[in-house]
């Protein structure tokens, strides 16, 4: 089976990025983890990442200052120069320009800490919760040029309980954001190189 050349975009510890590392660095995953790249220089999942033995690299956004084409285009060059065909968003907090979703249409993902539609954005585990819902979760979804609004591949979801806050809500997501990140990678590149047969 082909594999398709994957980059995972970190700003953080990674505890998304490590989830896929440890599901895709075998052989029969139709993702192949090429790169890690991240926009800020004491991300700690690149040291996690070198232990998989992927490629590291950081771009940092703050030279750009509020040029954020010109980061992005700085971005897409490594990421040119290591032939990647899918990028996942796994805790990368910046808000991509309409420039870059399009170099990346139907092949770039996200995980979202809401059960989209519901709660776009951000605190979603309080919005939840305000609105007396009954259950929270996470959306892995295409990366569109509105936010949060790619249709959607995978959902997790946990029962709201009565004392929680949006802090306990979080940490009970953390691990189904865990389980169904590289389930959901996995659907998109076999649709990705489904697409790419046809």
């Amino acid at each position: 089976m082909r594999r398709l050349r994957t980059a995972i975009l970190i700003s953080g510890r990674g505890s998304n990025m490590q989830a896929i590392l440890d599901a895709a660095c075998s052989t029969a995953h139709p993702a192949e983890p090429v790169l890690v790249l991240t926009n800020r220089p004491d991300a700690a999942g690149l040291i996690i990442a070198e232990t998989y033995g992927v490629a590291t690299t950081c771009i940092d956004h703050k030279p750009y200052g509020k040029d954020r084409e010109a980061f992005e285009r700085a971005m897409q060059a490594v990421l040119e120069e290591h032939n990647v065909e899918m990028v996942v968003l796994a805790g990368f907090m910046r808000i991509l320009t309409p420039w870059f979703v399009g170099q990346w249409s139907e092949r770039m993902i996200n995980i979202h800490p809401s059960l989209l539609p519901k709660y776009p954005g951000l605190h979603t585990h309080q919005r939840a919760i305000d609105a007396g819902d009954a259950d929270a979760g996470c959306s892995v979804h295409w990366v569109t040029e509105g936010v949060d609004q790619g249709r959607v591949i995978a959902q997790a979801r946990v029962t709201i309980e009565p004392e929680d806050t949006a802090e306990t809500l979080a940490a009970r997501i953390l691990p189904e954001e865990h389980a169904l990140y590289p389930i959901a990678v996995e659907r998109a590149a076999l649709e990705i190189l489904q697409r790419q047969k046809a």
